[in-house]
């Protein structure tokens, strides 16, 4: 594989500035990471900072061969987009030969979400007996009531934390700092992890002071817990419960989102829940609630 040796540093110092800098998501900045690798293997000893335009195109005509879906394509060029908009950014090219790429339309599909008895069965089936248990029932309390991204949940610490008055601050993309609110019921068990559960998940070693820097959530050798440890709770419940459906971390931010439109709650209010830069991406939740009354009413009317 060659691979040209400033446009490899240029891709290492990208993925520190879309992880520290920006933000990203572990799971986006490693889908960037890996489409900007692609690329750079494509051009093989060309340097990236003397791609244009026209060499862009003949990238994308050979990805033609791959049967990518218009999401997946749609995708790595935004993560061109991103990886010269930042070369741009530090003087490295003049202008951003991505900027005029032209994205595939992605098919329009709605975000799946889980009624609120399913929630209430995947929340019912976690086995609190143990201190692990017990961690894992205060994070989906908590993502089921927030909506806050898995990402965000991960990097909770304490000084996060403003419990009395039911509220978390938290740092979503970008880096933006927003205050979500939380259940009482939510609350009793997140007190009940802290003050009882969190030592016991990381019995053999020893934690130290709380600071306002300590990670909230952690695993077994009392490090942060990572995303991916969320994710395996999940899969791990609804494959016992066996819940005819894929479920993900996400699924819980979508759910909270739905159902709080379907209830009445005011638009401008669920895009600042949920930190959404644009109110045009809160309003997708406007459709699904439309979709989910359609489906009860062709359900249930004696005419449907």
């Amino acid at each position: 594989m060659v691979l040209n040796a400033n446009s490899k540093q240029d891709l290492e110092d990208f993925k520190t500035y879309i992880l520290v800098e920006k933000n990203f998501s572990e799971h986006t900045a490693k889908a960037y990471y890996a489409d900007i690798l692609s690329y750079l293997i494509w051009l093989g000893s060309d340097e990236c900072e003397q791609a244009n335009l026209s060499k862009m195109r003949e990238y994308l005509h050979f990805m033609q061969k791959f049967n990518y879906k218009k999401t997946t394509v749609a995708r790595k060029i935004a993560s061109l987009r991103t990886f010269y908009k930042y070369l741009h950014r530090e003087k490295k090219v003049e202008l951003n030969p991505a900027e005029n790429l032209i994205s595939p339309k992605r098919p329009k599909s709605l975000p799946k979400f889980l009624t609120t008895d399913e929630v209430e069965e995947i929340l019912s089936n976690i086995n609190i007996d143990t201190p692990a248990g017990y961690r894992n029932r205060a994070i989906l309390e908590l993502l089921w009531a927030s909506g806050m991204r898995v990402s965000e949940l991960s990097g909770l610490n304490f000084g996060n934390l403003n419990l009395e008055n039911n509220e978390i601050t938290v740092f979503g993309k970008g880096a933006k700092e927003r205050i979500i609110l939380i259940t009482d019921r939510a609350k009793k068990y997140l007190q009940g992890y802290i003050d009882f559960a969190r030592t016991l998940v990381a019995k053999d070693y020893n934690l130290g002071p709380i600071t306002d820097t300590t990670p909230v959530f952690i695993n077994k050798t009392g490090y942060r817990l990572q995303t991916r440890m969320i994710r395996n709770v999940i899969n791990d419940i609804v494959e016992k419960i066996e819940l005819p459906k894929k479920v993900t971390p996400h699924m819980f931010r979508h759910s909270f989102a739905t159902h709080l439109i379907e209830n009445g709650a005011d638009l401008r209010v669920v895009q600042e829940l949920l930190g959404h830069a644009s109110i045009s991406n809160t309003q997708i939740y406007t459709h699904i609630s439309m979709q989910h009354m359609k489906e009860v009413y062709d359900e249930t009317h004696p005419r449907a």
